[in-house]
């Protein structure tokens, strides 16, 4: 299993949990699971053409997918997916 960590703006969208589990053998399989269960959740990941949004940042313990496989890099059993919205905004 898989553990992807929810950040406060998006837990509405999965029953106000903070993690939640899932099986994948990619992030990207991991994502699908994840939307797959709580749909609302999707459109706040992806745009209308399925990729990720741009402001929407996916680590793979600690390391970020965009400078590993992308949504292709690969899961080991006990990994952590976390979700990190860009923030806009200051001076």
């Amino acid at each position: 299993m898989t553990k992807i960590l929810i950040p406060t703006p998006l837990r509405q969208f999965v029953d106000k949990k903070d993690t939640v589990e899932v099986t994948g053998s990619t992030v990207g399989e991991a994502l699908n699971a994840l939307t797959a269960a709580h749909s609302e959740l999707k459109k706040h990941l992806y745009n209308d053409e399925g990729k990720l949004r741009s402001f929407v940042n996916i680590y793979l313990n600690d390391e970020d997918i965009r400078y590993i496989k992308k949504e292709a890099t690969p899961l080991a059993d006990g990994d952590t997916i976390s979700i990190v919205p860009s923030i806009a905004g200051g001076r």
